[in-house]
C-alpha cells in the first residue's frame, strides 16, 4: 500500500484545542468541531459536526476520528444536489 502523494501548497488539516470544545481546520477554513456542554452541566458526552454530519460519542478520540472521517467522506462524496441559482 503506498502512502497518498501530498501536492505542494497543500497543508494536512489540524486540531486546535479552544475553550470546552475542539476545532479542526486548515487553514484559515474550519472543517469541524468536537464541543463539551456547559461547565457544571456537562453529561459526559462529546458532540461533533463536520461538514454536514452530526453526532455523539462517549470519548474525545472516537469523536475527532468521527470529524475526521465525516471530513474525508465530504471532500470524496459527489453532491447529490447541487444549487443552480434559481
Amino acid at each position: 500500500m503506498t502512502k497518498p502523494v501530498r501536492r505542494r501548497g497543500q497543508k494536512r488539516p489540524v486540531w486546535e484545542r479552544g475553550y470546552f470544545s475542539h476545532g479542526y481546520w486548515s487553514g484559515k477554513e474550519k472543517l469541524g468541531s468536537v464541543k463539551l456542554g456547559p461547565k457544571g452541566e456537562w453529561d459526559g458526552v462529546y458532540r461533533w459536526q463536520g461538514g454536514n454530519h452530526v453526532g455523539e460519542a462517549a470519548t474525545l478520540a472516537q469523536a475527532k476520528q468521527a470529524v475526521e472521517q465525516a471530513v474525508l467522506l465530504g471532500t470524496r462524496q459527489l453532491q447529490l444536489f447541487q444549487d443552480e441559482g434559481g
